[in-house]
């Protein structure tokens, strides 16, 4: 009945109505579009451009004398930058991948199965979505010290294996996408606990990993110094561009072009899964 009643408010809506709607989305379009053409605008002025008033969105005289900069900066340091680089890279992907294949597993449970204590585990995990990061660094500096683990790579990864964030995510979303009946006809036929979260939970959950890997992505490029690493060699790309381009007003231009160079990643990854993460938006909260 409500599918109907909306086609039938589609149908009957004025052309002056549809081209209200069309002007409102095209506004808020441009408006959240703005941000991103500005650090690209940013990153191409010259250094007299970037302190005239009123300011102007695009370069009058664009160059690419910024990203020349920096990367002449960057090769010339002690460390090099493919050294902060490959730090970024692991450091993203093993803790992408840790903190898919833990949220699946343990969400798969909280979400299937049923054990003592459950409901209450899973109210503890949904209030700790209230703790800001700031609040765990300490407990988790502690943690990593006394497994040793302070000043090394796995100092950052190790924590975000954990967050609860990619747990509620995956919980909620198999709920609402795999039927009871396949999980239980699949016990029936034999198959075990491990061929059920590979064959039929992890496929039928891919918008929400999907997700997961955006969200993790765009927060694990962007780690920089967090008080965990103090080796110069085994710091992160993002700590390394911020002190290049926070050297004064001079480098103001330098650190437009580190702007774009961190948005790259995130933004690219986005296009690859925007499709999947509008699908986990859409059906979360949906109930059979």
């Amino acid at each position: 009945m409500k599918l109907k009643s909306l086609v039938n408010q589609r149908k009957n809506r004025s052309l002056s109505g549809t081209i209200a709607l069309m002007v409102f989305i095209l506004a808020v379009a441009a408006f959240m579009v703005f941000p991103l053409i500005l650090i690209l605008g940013n990153a191409f002025k010259p250094l007299s451009e970037l302190w005239l008033f009123p300011p102007r969105l695009l370069p009058i005289r664009a160059t690419t004398d910024n990203f020349t900069d920096l990367f002449s900066l960057a090769f010339g340091s002690t460390v090099p930058l493919t050294r902060y680089l490959s730090n970024t890279i692991v450091i993203t992907v093993a803790g992408t991948a840790g903190h898919i294949f833990l949220s699946s597993m343990c969400a798969f449970q909280f979400a299937k199965r049923k054990f003592p204590g459950s409901k209450v585990l899973f109210t503890i995990i949904v209030l700790s979505l209230m703790f800001n990061a700031t609040v765990t660094s300490i407990p988790n500096y502690l943690v990593m010290a006394k497994l040793g683990l302070i000043d090394t790579l796995w100092a950052i990864i190790i924590p975000t294996m954990g967050t609860p964030l990619g747990l509620y995510l995956m919980k909620n979303f198999m709920e609402t996408s795999i039927p009871d009946a396949i999980i239980e006809a699949a016990t029936v036929d034999g198959a075990n606990e491990w061929v059920i979260y590979k064959r039929i939970v992890m496929p039928n959950t891919k918008p929400a990993w999907m997700t997961l890997i955006l969200l993790q992505v765009q927060t694990l490029w962007a780690t920089g110094n967090n008080g965990f690493i103090f080796s110069e060699e085994k710091k992160t790309l993002a700590y390394a561009l911020s002190q290049i381009g926070a050297a004064g007003l001079e480098r103001a231009g330098i650190a437009a072009a580190v702007s774009v160079i961190m948005l790259i990643v995130p933004f690219s990854i986005f296009i690859f899964t925007q499709s999947n993460v509008m699908q986990t938006m859409s059906t979360s909260g949906m109930k059979d």
